[in-house]
């Protein structure tokens, strides 16, 4: 289950070196690009919001089986993509797709965590999308600088394996029974149960910032690679990815012994430190300040995705886990594409550099703010712990 869950989000990963080419291919602008990135988190958050918690009613293999088909006819669509009308179809399938997917598979793999080992299903549900987020990048990337087909040959072999999951799916078992009120699932809703309230919402600053990171990076990031730091290597922009990304999943597997809550203050500080040195890097036009940026923001970006989606399945309910991971991917996926788009208008309006500036600045601000606000939030508990109740 954490192997289809890689494999997904590898699958909407390939695209983001791919971009470069397509708009030099088909002439579109840099606000284009990132319409085309957002429409497949319109997808994905479309798909969160009434399929989210269809598996807790269905079972956990018909809404697979489904999301298997989907990412299929998608891949088959990038494979004959010969616009952006074409790309944009594609990847708003791809979203619906991985949407359903990720908050199924999530739920599967909290299902299946053993008595004796608890929080390794958080740790999966927190290293395996950003293992899939750089391992997609990155695959992409060499193949489009080493293959032949380069906006083809990545889409065949992500069609190969979907095959190869569409099998695996049909052999596995059943971890969630069938029970009633699946058509009144599908009635969008976004709900946070108040018992969660105070378990979830600290958690939500740290991921807006790390997953709007994400976005700069997996919109624009092998634009800048190529334009502002001379990096025309197209292996190069899923290296970007790659570093963010990849970095992330390292930290989650080297923290993942750490109380979550213990993270959250570090992980904010780390991100926004890492995006500072990146802006150095990109402004000073120093390719290898930008890439130890990037590496310190992934550091913290893991031990935020750990802390958050740790938090999460730490607190679902069984009858409610795909409910309660559909609600933690929104809150995400909103950060990863509302400012993407933002950024994309802005490169539009006011030119790369200035654009990236501007945008990068925002997620140290938001990062910052975050750390200060969970600083506060532990006074207050240590305070109240040190204060004796009235008699």
């Amino acid at each position: 289950m954490a192997a289809l869950l890689v494999l997904f989000l590898a699958a909407s990963s390939a695209p983001s070196p791919l971009y470069v080419i397509y708009q030099q291919q088909w002439q579109f602008t840099a606000w284009v690009l990132t319409v085309v990135f957002a429409l497949y988190v319109v997808g994905l958050l479309g798909s969160l919001l009434v399929i989210g918690a269809l598996s807790d009613h269905l079972g956990r293999r018909p809404v697979l089986a489904a999301a298997i088909g989907l990412e299929i006819v998608a891949l088959i669509l990038f494979l004959s993509a010969g616009n952006v009308f074409v790309l944009a179809i594609a990847r708003v399938l791809q979203g619906v797709a991985t949407g359903a997917a990720t908050t199924t598979l999530s739920a599967t793999i909290v299902d299946l965590e053993p008595s004796h080992a608890r929080g390794r299903a958080g740790v999966i549900t927190s290293v395996a999308p950003l293992t899939g987020l750089a391992l997609g990048a990155l695959g992409s990337g060499a193949l489009v600088q080493f293959g032949p087909a380069p906006t083809r040959l990545i889409y065949a072999l992500l069609l190969g394996a979907m095959v190869l999951a569409a099998v695996v799916v049909a052999l596995i078992p059943e971890t969630s029974p069938r029970r009633p009120g699946a058509v009144a699932s599908l009635r969008p809703r976004v709900a946070m149960p108040a018992y969660l309230r105070a378990d979830i919402v600290p958690v939500v600053p740290a991921m807006i910032a790390g997953w709007g990171l994400a976005g700069l990076y997996l919109s624009l990031g092998p634009s800048v690679a190529a334009e502002l730091l001379g990096l025309h290597n197209r292996l190069i922009g899923g290296v970007v990815v790659m570093l963010l990304a990849g970095t992330g999943a390292l930290a989650i597997a080297l923290l993942r012994s750490r109380p979550t809550t213990s993270l959250l203050a570090p992980s904010s500080a780390l991100l926004g430190l890492g995006t500072l040195i990146s802006l150095a890097g990109t402004a000073g036009n120093l390719a290898w300040l930008a890439a130890v940026g990037t590496v310190v923001a992934g550091l913290g970006f893991g031990a935020s995705v750990l802390a958050t989606f740790g938090t999460f399945a730490r607190i679902a309910k069984p009858h409610e886990r795909s409910a309660i991971f559909a609600l933690a991917n929104i809150i995400g996926y909103l950060g990863n594409s509302v400012p993407a788009v933002l950024g994309g208008i802005a490169v539009t309006a006011l030119g790369l550099r200035t654009a990236t500036e501007i945008y990068g600045l925002a997620i140290v601000v938001l990062t910052f703010s975050a750390f200060a606000l969970r600083l506060n939030q532990m006074r207050m508990q240590r305070r109240a712990v040190v204060t004796p109740s009235p008699r």
